[in-house]
Formats: structure tokens, C-alpha cells, sequence
């Protein structure tokens, strides 16, 4: 499941447009560069709830829950070799009546924002879905958020919730809006 796709053109120096971005399931070998864009988030925004760097070690473990094939998948997005971002599909909850519900995520590095690299994320992380046994996937955003909700409401997802103050994070309390799209595999049994 490797593809390439082209980041939102944007003039460059000497006239030089953006280079095509490379959609791959991570390797261990990028858990740096992912840990870094996580941690910038969790350092300088409200986007996420951790208020302190994750450390490799958890990282490491973070990793582990995630597969090339099946429910559970983590997409990098690389452009010219170097890690501009991810997406995951993960567990929505531990109980087994859960198990066709996913919770996805998108990172990318301040650089990346609004080249189109999330959007290709979401494309390929859903289209690696296609055929698994998942029937819904669920987000959860921070509020305010404009550009994770409008991709979120691009790729289909409906807000079906919003809760109030359910974070405190820089001496303030955040709202947030839950996300939830069908998908098609998962059958009831």
C-alpha cells in the first residue's frame, strides 16, 4: 500500500512548486520524527491533551499497537525522506462490542499544515479501511480547531457530539467536538 500523491502546489523559492508526498505505513525508524510532531503539539497547543513531551519509551510502546493490515493502522506521510506527518486508526475502546469502532488522528509538522498532506493521509488510511472489519470511526477535536474540523467534515465525518470544557489544558478549560463516520466492511453478527 505505497502512493504517491501531490502536496497543494505552493510557489517555493525560484519558482519551485511543493514535491509530491509519499503516503507508507510507519516504520519504527520514523518514531522520531512522529514524536517530535506530536510533541510539538503538546508543548505549544491545546489540539491535544497531554500537557508533557511523550518520551521515546512510550512511544516505543505507542507503536506497538499498530499493524500494516487490519483495524489498526499508522500511515507516515514522507516527503523528499523526511516525515511531514501521520495518521492512525486505533482503538476506540477496550470492550470487545467496541472492537468495529476506530478512533482516528492526524499530525502533521507546522510546515506541512495546508499543503494537502493531511488530506492524503486520510485518503489512504481510509482506503486501507476499505476492506476491514470496521464500521464507524470516531474523532475527537479540540475546540477551537477550524482546519482539523473542515478536513474531518471533507472525508465525511458528521459531528455527533460536543461537550463542553472536557479538557483543561494552559490554565483553561476546551471543548470538545466528537466526529463519527460510517464505513462500510464490519457486518452485525
Amino acid at each position: 500500500m505505497r502512493s504517491t500523491g501531490q502536496l497543494c502546489p505552493r510557489p517555493r523559492l525560484g519558482g519551485v512548486t511543493s514535491p509530491k508526498v509519499d503516503v507508507r505505513p510507519a516504520a519504527e525508524h520514523d518514531l522520531g520524527a512522529l514524536n517530535a510532531i506530536y510533541n510539538h503539539y503538546a508543548a505549544e497547543t491545546h489540539y491535544t491533551f497531554d500537557v508533557e513531551p511523550i518520551p521515546m519509551d512510550a512511544r516505543r510502546e505507542w507503536f506497538s499497537h499498530y499493524a500494516g493490515t487490519g483495524r489498526y493502522r499508522l500511515l507516515v506521510a514522507d516527503l523528499g525522506g523526511q516525515v511531514v506527518g501521520y495518521a492512525c486508526s486505533g482503538r476506540f475502546r477496550p470492550r470487545p462490542g467496541y472492537a468495529t469502532s476506530v478512533e482516528t488522528s492526524v499530525y502533521l509538522s507546522p510546515e506541512a499544515v495546508g499543503r494537502g498532506a493531511g488530506s492524503r493521509l486520510y485518503e489512504e488510511l481510509f482506503k486501507s479501511l476499505e476492506n476491514e472489519d470496521v464500521h464507524r470511526a470516531y474523532a475527537g477535536i479540540a475546540l477551537p480547531n477550524p482546519a482539523s474540523v473542515a478536513l474531518h467534515e471533507r472525508f465525511g465525518f458528521k459531528r455527533v457530539a460536543h461537550f463542553t470544557e472536557q479538557g483543561r489544558k494552559f490554565g483553561r478549560f476546551w471543548d470538545v467536538g466528537w466526529f463519527e463516520k460510517p464505513l462500510g466492511a464490519a457486518v452485525a453478527t
